[in-house]
């Protein structure tokens, strides 16, 4: 039985081709600096966007609270926007792993503009936390996919050098937005202190992120790491597969995109549907209409061996991907217009 999985895009499996990356990979001990291919994809990323290190690491999760840590002290501020997954999805690590307050802005679809985060600096006075690091989502999950261009980062940096703030990138699904604004990562290292690449979304590797940044930062985030039990061994096998995807994987992400808008395109006549959100990248959101509950939503595609997520009240996500092929497509696309509630 063939299931079509649109929960996620962390859901894909390694590519033979990546399989093979993987297997022939030279390995060695990563905490004492000594595995080729973990420098070797360090060096790449930090390269790709302009940086001069990185720090391979298990999850995205990881990269942020690292990131987060090493830009930050207790007493110190975090602004971001209230969908932010550093807030949302990161289990409370902010307060818990840095001692660090939190202030939520509340954006357009998961995005902030300068004029928002100029209206979350602190005063200086002892009644508040320090504004410290101001932290972006792109794309933004809770924004459906939504992206930073980069224009609009120059011009959030802009505001962050003016009052001394660090700028940080989850960039989750970074490559999403590239491609998207069919932009380069290049340019990105002269405008953010640091940023966090996943690798195991729209690229398709089974693990892991690349946290970047100066030679400095990254030095001291090796520290946080092996703090936060990131320190692996023999990680190369891993680290291959991020190689493999950075040379393979990001321009096919246009694929993604497309068979998303189709979705969104069928989803947009079907009755169940009270409203979509635009769809940009790979991420399609959509609100059920009252009498239609997500559980009942739900069931009725895993009947059909359709898996989706529920994202909230009568609200529900589906994400395109590496191993979501077109046959998948047609299929999901015959069984939305058959359904009936």
């Amino acid at each position: 039985m063939i299931v079509t999985d649109l929960r996620s895009d962390t859901v894909t499996r390694p590519t033979p081709k990546m399989l093979q990356a993987m297997f022939a990979a030279p390995v060695g001990d990563d905490v004492f600096g000594e595995d080729p291919t973990v420098n070797a994809l360090e060096e790449k990323a930090a390269a790709l966007f302009g940086l001069e290190a990185g720090l391979f690491c298990p999850s995205g999760t990881m990269t942020n609270q690292i990131a987060i840590k090493a830009h930050t002290e207790p007493l110190s501020e975090v602004i971001c926007d209230y969908t932010s997954h550093i807030y949302q999805y990161e289990g409370g690590g902010i307060a818990a792993n840095s001692g660090a307050s939190v202030y939520l802005l509340h954006g357009e679809r998961g995005k902030i503009t300068p004029d928002l985060i100029r209206t979350g600096i602190r005063p200086n006075n002892i009644h508040y936390p320090l504004s410290k690091l101001v932290a972006l989502e792109n794309t933004s999950n809770k924004g459906g996919g939504s992206y930073y261009t980069l224009p609009e980062i120059m011009a959030i940096s802009e505001v962050c050098r003016q009052n001394h703030l660090v700028l940080h990138l989850d960039g989750a699904r970074v490559f999403n937005a590239l491609v998207a604004a069919q932009e380069s990562p290049l340019p990105y290292g002269e405008y953010f202190d640091s940023i966090s690449v996943c690798l195991s979304k729209g690229l398709g590797t089974p693990v892991g992120s690349v946290l970047l940044g100066s030679k400095s930062f990254i030095h001291k985030s090796r520290r946080i790491r092996k703090v936060f039990g990131g320190g692996m061994r023999q990680a190369g096998y891993l680290a291959a597969a991020g190689i493999y995807a950075l040379d393979n994987h990001i321009n096919r992400l246009a694929e993604d995109h497309a068979k998303a808008r189709i979705l969104a395109d069928v989803l947009q006549e079907c009755s169940f549907v009270q409203t979509l959100q635009p769809v940009d990248t790979n991420i399609v959101i959509f609100r059920l209409v009252d009498g239609v509950s997500e559980e009942q939503f739900l069931r009725e595609l895993a009947a059909q061996h359709i898996l989706a997520l529920d994202f909230g009240p009568q609200t529900i996500r589906l994400v395109t991907h590496l191993d979501f092929t077109s046959a998948m497509l047609d299929h999901t696309v015959q069984v939305l217009k058959n359904l009936k509630f």
